[in-house]
């Protein structure tokens, strides 16, 4: 088992979200785990929608604003680390 340096800005970036691998967590682990997370927020907005919490033309927008609080999903596992 190896261990792996992860960048400052990437761990920041995980905190946001609760997330603090270790040195023994793979990035492709923590990778797929942000992804899954996202995946469950983008469901749940989606649910909102439907059910009328919000109106559909507002739902494109609220997307956009979720995407952009998982920026560590543009990045390759690999680039996860320094």
């Amino acid at each position: 088992m190896s261990d792996y340096c992860y960048r400052a800005d990437v761990l920041a970036e995980l905190a946001r979200h609760g997330i603090a691998p270790t040195p023994q967590t793979p990035p492709e682990l923590v990778r797929d785990f942000v992804r899954d997370l996202y995946k469950y927020e983008i469901r749940r907005l989606r649910d909102q929608m439907v059910a009328g919490a919000f109106p559909r033309h507002e739902y494109a927008g609220r997307v956009d604003g979720l995407r952009k609080k998982y920026p560590v999903l543009a990045l390759l596992p690999g680039q996860f680390l320094q």
